[in-house]
């Protein structure tokens, strides 16, 4: 099956990408990519950085999760 390329718009008409346009489209989608999911694993690496503290805090309290919850609100 062929390759079906983006249709643009040049500033005057609708027309398919070229092969060059189309290989830097592709290397854009791929980083583009590449840095949404690294973003998220260093938010998810925060968020997990986050609760081992507050959990550290709440062990050397003696508290359980809900006991916090409980006097903190």
């Amino acid at each position: 099956m062929p390759t079906v390329k983006p249709i643009i718009f040049d500033g005057e008409t609708h027309r398919e990408m070229t092969n060059a346009e189309y290989a830097q489209w592709q290397t854009d989608n791929a980083e583009a990519k590449a840095q949404a999911e690294a973003k998220a694993q260093a938010e998810a690496d925060e968020a997990a950085a986050k609760a081992e503290a507050r959990q550290a805090v709440l062990d050397k309290l003696g508290l359980t999760v809900k006991e916090a919850a409980a006097l903190f609100g």
